[in-house]
């Protein structure tokens, strides 16, 4: 009973917020209190919501300092040097704009944390997709997918966690993978270079001024100083939030001279529109939602701050990875300290907790909404019982081949179920069953991994409210697009491990 319940949960959920029926938020929290009703317990329902609220407290405490951390970065130019490189890459070419956000995701995740990642890569991009009119979900979920695939670095959690669980060594887990792991971010950037070349056919390509004649193009990307005359109009260097939010706008978008945009290959109405934009230097398109690119003569910036806010961010990954604090305490001192130093005055630093409070309402909201659906879940023992039901699934023939079975379940159990719930609670299990065949735990250890890429799109992982909510994306169509494509890399990678003998 406890079994269909709690897959006939998960399918509501999902159905509901697909189809736009309830939102996220409310869909996380109503209807797990009504199938906890279904299952005869409602009257443990405040004692499973309040056990879910603590176990997720700390991620809700990181995720806020976080945002106010990295939004304070971005607010003071830090990660403006990364955006200046990426555009000259990108230029106005959407199939480029498309591979270098898989290549800035992929270079960010290198920090082990998706909230940071998707923060940077959304603030720097997210001005580009406007302008350019491509679709945003492209961008979430190309993010998405290649920080899935990197976020079974050792220092990214569910390495650890899959060695904690075994009694294993996290290097020999994933040392091992990465040749695998290798071919499914090659395939990560395949993918986002089709897609970029999708979207290059349905807008069509712009070109910038002056684009053919010079191989640098920084100055057609950015705005001129408030008030220059005779500046190109492009677009703007995007690398995040000045004002309102972390995507939010920062006044200061230049005024532009009216030089032409042509256009390369169709140009549909929506290519027309996208260069309409481009032409006006970004007022079109900061009317369409009140985004603007970041100004760089903004107020926030602090040029000669800038090695210590680079020393600092280090200072501060390097403690996450080595961990010699609990991160959300980490993010907490790193948030004042940075705050204190770059806004000594106190209206300053209200200032930029006011334009960073938005996220950081709405994501610590939704992690504390989805603490009611894992809290139901695990309190009713839903989990245990669709574990122990797809473990049982498995016919016998299967047992020597149990480390491809592990790594085809980690695909749905690591979207349904938490990292934890998956890790400590079915992997167990399931090597369990394969030493009774022969299958070494360390082989388990490593297909359990293969879904990290489909993992980070779950609505049960905090970061990805992080990627939709700054990217201004419905979570419904983020999914509907970006999960065929995750799971998809999340097969690419099983296969070159079972290619390579590592699996």
């Amino acid at each position: 009973m406890l079994t269909f319940l709690g897959f006939a949960m998960i399918a509501t959920f999902l159905v509901l917020i697909m189809l736009k029926k309830m939102s996220p938020i409310a869909a996380l929290v109503l209807i797990p209190a009504l199938f906890c009703v279904f299952a005869g317990k409602g009257a443990h329902l405040g004692d499973y919501v309040i056990d879910g609220v603590g176990k997720l407290a700390p991620t809700a405490a990181m995720l806020m300092f976080a945002i106010v951390y990295f939004g304070v970065m971005i607010d003071v130019g830090l990660f403006d040097p990364i955006v200046r490189g990426i555009l000259r890459f990108c230029k106005a070419d959407p199939m480029r704009v498309v591979v270098g956000t898989a290549v800035l995701a992929a270079i960010v995740s290198l920090d082990g944390d998706g909230s940071t990642t998707f923060m940077i890569t959304v603030s720097a991009m997210y001005p580009l997709y406007k302008r350019l009119g491509l679709s945003l979900v492209v961008m979430t979920g190309v993010a998405a997918t290649a920080n899935g695939v990197m976020n079974t670095l050792p220092w990214g959690g569910p390495t650890a966690r899959a060695a904690t669980a075994l009694k294993l060594d996290a290097a020999d887990i994933f040392v091992p993978m990465i040749p695998a792991l290798a071919v499914g971010l090659l395939f990560v950037f395949v993918l986002a270079y089709v897609l970029g070349v999708k979207e290059r056919r349905r807008v069509g390509m712009l070109v910038l001024p002056g684009q053919v004649e010079r191989e640098a193009v920084e100055e057609e990307l950015v705005p001129a100083a408030p008030g220059a005359s005779g500046a190109p109009a492009a677009t703007e260097a995007p690398a995040g939030p000045g004002s309102g939010s972390v995507a939010g706008s920062v006044a200061g978008s230049g005024s532009g001279s009216g030089s032409a945009v042509a256009a390369a290959g169709p140009a549909p109405a929506s290519a027309t529109a996208s260069a309409a934009a481009l032409h006006a230097g970004g007022d079109a398109a900061a009317s369409e939602d009140g985004f603007q690119g970041l100004d760089p003569h903004r107020r926030t910036l602090r040029p000669r701050l800038y090695w210590f806010n680079a020393g600092l961010t280090v200072a501060l990954l390097t403690a996450m990875i080595m961990e010699l604090l609990p991160i959300p305490v980490l993010f907490l001192l790193g948030a004042a300290l940075a705050l204190t130093v770059n806004f000594p005055h106190m209206p300053d630093q209200k200032a930029r907790i006011a334009a960073h409070a938005d996220n950081v309402l709405n994501v610590a909201g939704m992690v504390f909404a989805a603490a009611v659906f894992t809290g139901v879940l695990t309190g009713t023992g839903m989990v245990k019982h669709m574990a122990d039901w797809l473990v049982g699934a498995i016919p016998e023939g299967m047992g020597p081949h149990m480390a491809l079975v592990t790594g085809l379940l980690s695909l749905p159990l690591t979207y349904f179920m938490s990292n934890d719930g998956f890790y400590f609670g079915v992997l167990p299990v399931l090597a369990e069953a394969g030493a009774a065949h022969g299958v070494s735990p360390l082989e388990i250890a490593r297909a359990s991994l293969v879904g990290q890429a489909l993992h980070m799109s779950s609505p049960l992982v905090p970061a990805v409210y992080v990627l939709v909510g700054m990217a201004k994306v419905e979570f419904g169509d983020h999914t509907r697009f970006t999960v065929k494509w995750a799971a998809l890399t999340s097969l690419v990678v099983l296969a070159a491990g079972m290619l390579f003998g590592i699996i």
